[in-house]
This record gives C-alpha cells, structure tokens and sequence, in this order.
C-alpha cells in the first residue's frame, strides 16, 4: 500500500512517501518510491544493484535531497556503515561512543552512564577501554551501534552491515539488533543482499527498478528471490 493511502503517519517512524531522484535527465534512479517503517519494528530492504538502494539510504541519511516526494523520520536517527572503520574515529571503544555524544553538552558523569549503558546494551562492556584497532569486524559493527544507542537515537539505519562479516558473525549481529528492537523499541531499517537475514525482521521491502515491489512477509518475499 503506498504511503500517502495510510491515514494515520505517527505510527510510522520512518516515512518515504512517492519520492523520486534522478541523476540526470536520463537516468532516473528512484520513481515514486515509497515505504513506511512501523514504529519499534525491524525491516529490511533489498535490491538486487542498481535497483536504488544506495540512493535510497543517501537520501535517508541527508548526503542527497529528493526532487521529489517527502521523507520524514522520527529523530534522532543513528546510522551504521557497511565499513565500521568509515565511523570509529577515536582510539578506544569508550572514547568513540563518548565522541558522539560531544555535541548533547552532558555533564561527564551523564556521558559515562551513556557509554556504559549502550555497551552493555550491545553486550560489550568489557571493551570499554580496549583499542578500536583489536576488535574484530564484528565488535566494530556492535560498537557502530552503541555509538546510535549512547545517542538514544529512535531510528537505526544499517547498510549492509554484514557484508564484511563471516557467517557466524553475521547472524550474531542481525540477532543482536533484533534483540535491541525489541528491548529499547528502536526502529531499524536494514539494508541486505543476504537472504538467510530475512529470518530474523519483522517485514521487508523488495526494490526493482527504483519502486517498492513488494513488501510484508519476509519469507514471502524471500521465495521470490529466490526462484
């Protein structure tokens, strides 16, 4: 159902509504796309390339504008990279996290009760002062999303952040940000190629050809996919 049917937008917390964007005049790389994230829940969005998923998460996150169409979010909103190494700029795990909170101006004591809680959060709090360069890709990826929970931030976005990860690794994480969706009431919206994933969210989201194709069951639409 496209978003501009849906009567009643606050239980939505991520909002796309018939946006479109266009490199150029030839090439047109979404159209009318639209998609509504439910509020507390985890989706995913998947595409094989050049269906416009990269465009699509730049617009979510600002780095581009829609030329047309409206997008609305519930903020804050935390965004994890394919790459942790793209967004962990400080030398330990702890001065990272606090480094995100910089611009809140929170008295110290605050600061260290948000670092320590979203560590915990993402069950690393053992790490807190250990280098960014020991960790592994996946405890990078986990401190990624302790940085968005330090910041309560109420909408997760995640591109592909598996994609540098080995299997056991990869399911650990998607089970952890299931867990945080359910336990915090985060909002997530996943970006994938990996099928298996889809086991793990609430409804996903299938683009082709810069519109939204199809979307709810994940396993529905894994089936697709797939044959």
């Amino acid at each position: 159902m496209p978003t501009s049917c849906l009567c009643n937008m606050t239980n939505f917390a991520i909002n796309v509504d018939n946006v479109s964007f266009s490199w150029h005049e030839n090439a047109q790389v979404l159209k009318s796309c639209s998609l509504a994230v439910p509020e507390g829940e985890f989706w995913m969005l998947l595409g094989a390339n050049g269906s416009g998923k990269s465009t699509l998460l730049r617009l979510l996150t600002n780095l581009l504008t829609p030329q047309t169409g409206t997008i609305t979010m519930t903020p804050p909103v935390g965004f994890v990279f394919q790459n942790p190494d793209r967004q962990l700029v400080m030398p330990t795990v702890g001065a990272d996290i606090a480094f995100g909170l910089v611009e809140e101006k929170l008295p110290p004591l605050e600061v260290r009760y948000r670092v320590r809680e979203a560590l915990t959060a993402v069950n690393l709090l053992e790490l807190e002062r250990r280098p960014i360069y020991a960790l592994s890709g996946g405890q990078k990826q986990r401190i990624a999303i302790a940085g968005a929970i330090a910041r309560h931030c109420s909408v997760l976005l995640l591109d592909e952040p598996t994609a540098l990860l080995d299997a056991d690794t990869q399911i650990e994480l998607v089970e952890q940000v299931q867990n945080l969706v359910k336990s915090r009431g985060i909002t997530a919206l996943w970006v994938t190629h990996r099928l298996e994933e889809l086991n793990y969210c609430d409804g996903a989201f299938l683009l082709e050809g810069g519109k939204v194709v199809q979307q709810g069951d994940p396993q529905l639409i894994k089936k697709k996919i797939s044959h």
